[in-house]
This record gives C-alpha cells, sequence and structure tokens, in this order.
C-alpha cells in the first residue's frame, strides 16, 4: 500500500514537473524578447508624459513633456520636448533606434547652450536629465545584444508571465543580467530587474498600468526605482494618439530647436 501511494506521489510530481517544463518551453527567451521588440506600436504616437522624480527623502520633482515617436522597419524615432519646470524647459532630447541592431543614436539639445550636443556611447548609462532612467533606457534595446533564456514562469498581478534572464553580450557592462517578467502572448514587460556584477538588484522597472488603445497595447504608468540611492522616477503617459500626420521633418536637430510645434 505504501509503496503504491509513493508511485502516486513520483508520478504527480513528474507530471507537474512536465507540465511546467512544456509550458517553459512554449516559447524561447529569444523569441520572447524578439515578441516584445517587435510587439505592434503604431506607425506613429503622440503623448503628453508626466515624470515625477523622488529622491531618498521623499522630495519630488514634476516635469511636464510632449513626445512624439515613429516607427518603420528601419526602426524607431522618438523626439522629447520639456514644458515644464522652467529649469528645463526647452531642453529636447532624439533619439534614433535601428532595426538591424546597431547602437541607437541620440542627441540633447541644451537651450542655455543653443545647441545640440550628440550623446557619446560612453555616456549611454548616464543619468537622463536627473532621473533613474538612463539615456540607455530611453531607446530601444535590440533583441540581439543579449542572451536570453526562459528561466520559469510566474503569474504577476494575475497574469501568466515568462520570466526572461537576458545577459549582455557586450564585455564590462553597467548590469551583469536582467530579469523580465513578461505577459504571454500580448508581449508587455511588467516588471524588470537590472542585477549588478555581486548579484544583487542595482535598479528595477515596474509597470503600474497598461491599456487598449486603437487596438494597440499602451505602458500608461510606470517606475524606476534606483535600489542604491532609494530614489524613484515615474512616468505617465496621457493623451495618447495614433497615427498623427507626423512629418520627417519632426525628428531633427532643427525640430529640436524650434520645440513642439509640429
Amino acid at each position: 500500500m505504501k509503496n503504491k501511494h509513493l508511485k502516486r506521489m513520483a508520478t504527480s510530481l513528474t507530471i507537474a514537473l512536465f507540465a511546467l517544463i512544456t509550458l517553459s518551453a512554449a516559447y524561447s527567451g529569444e523569441e520572447a524578447m524578439q515578441a516584445v521588440y517587435t510587439r505592434d506600436s503604431g506607425n506613429n504616437m503622440s503623448a503628453t508624459l508626466v515624470m515625477t522624480l523622488t529622491n531618498s527623502r521623499g522630495s519630488t520633482r514634476e516635469r511636464s513633456i510632449q513626445q512624439f515617436r515613429q516607427t518603420d522597419e528601419s526602426g524607431e524615432k522618438k523626439i522629447m520636448f520639456f514644458l515644464a519646470p522652467s529649469d528645463v524647459k526647452d531642453t529636447s532630447f532624439l533619439s534614433y533606434s535601428y532595426s538591424d541592431g546597431r547602437n541607437d543614436d541620440q542627441w540633447i539639445y541644451l537651450p542655455a547652450l543653443r545647441r545640440v550636443k550628440r550623446v557619446a556611447s560612453d555616456k549611454k548609462n548616464d543619468s537622463f536629465m536627473g532621473s533613474d532612467f538612463t539615456y540607455d533606457d530611453m531607446g530601444t534595446r535590440h533583441p540581439s545584444a543579449d542572451t536570453h533564456t526562459v528561466i520559469r514562469t510566474e503569474t504577476l498581478d494575475g497574469r501568466k508571465c515568462l520570466v526572461v534572464e537576458s545577459i549582455p553580450k557586450a564585455v564590462n557592462p553597467t548590469y551583469a543580467k536582467t530579469l523580465a517578467w513578461v505577459v504571454e502572448d500580448e508581449w508587455i514587460g511588467l516588471k524588470k530587474e537590472f542585477y549588478l556584477s555581486n548579484g544583487t538588484v542595482g535598479k528595477k522597472l515596474e509597470i503600474e498600468s497598461y491599456e487598449k488603445t486603437d487596438g494597440i497595447w499602451v505602458i500608461t504608468d510606470m517606475t524606476m526605482s534606483n535600489v542604491d540611492k532609494g530614489s524613484s522616477t515615474r512616468i505617465q503617459m496621457l493623451d495618447v494618439t495614433f497615427n498623427n500626420d507626423l512629418k520627417d521633418s519632426v525628428f531633427t536637430e532643427r525640430q529640436m530647436k524650434i520645440g513642439p510645434r509640429v
């Protein structure tokens, strides 16, 4: 009797383990991250962003931003115009991300200097405008930059997620690896943890909400937290519209100086 009970337990464990392995193997890490990268984001988009910076003492600063984005077969172009407060007003940021895996090209316009500066490759991990996001975070990381593995599945906020470990191919990366919680079949990342070389989490990105607008999934509320500094930056996306009549000239250094009059 005891042996039959043990056999049933062993069989149940084997079935459960097989089901878990099968579920995890439904998509490879490469497939999952490629699906995130190629998720339909519309030909172009405009939105108003509210960026809230919170320091370790709990003090907050709020910034208002107008953003435009355009996507085609060559990649993604994004321009951001800071509208308020006065210390950042008229600053603008332009980013080109390439579908062939080349490194992003990025520029920032500083009104006090009245000139556009290219963001050097060795500055991509600097803070973006004093926030907890880096310049690299503001671009679109190509899946080919990392090696991806699905390490498990989890339910997060009631949604079935693939937990994908991504290890950079670059030598001496800022973060040794990341873990991303990706909603299967919607291909939205709900959470991302950035690990330092000592195995601790340096920062984490959490998606508070996302919704469909014109049939396209849009992340409307996200927070990046710096674990070491105890600071965080929240970005809320408002007034999102797609398929606007945007000209290529919007995504240029000249437009950075002109401002959001498109």
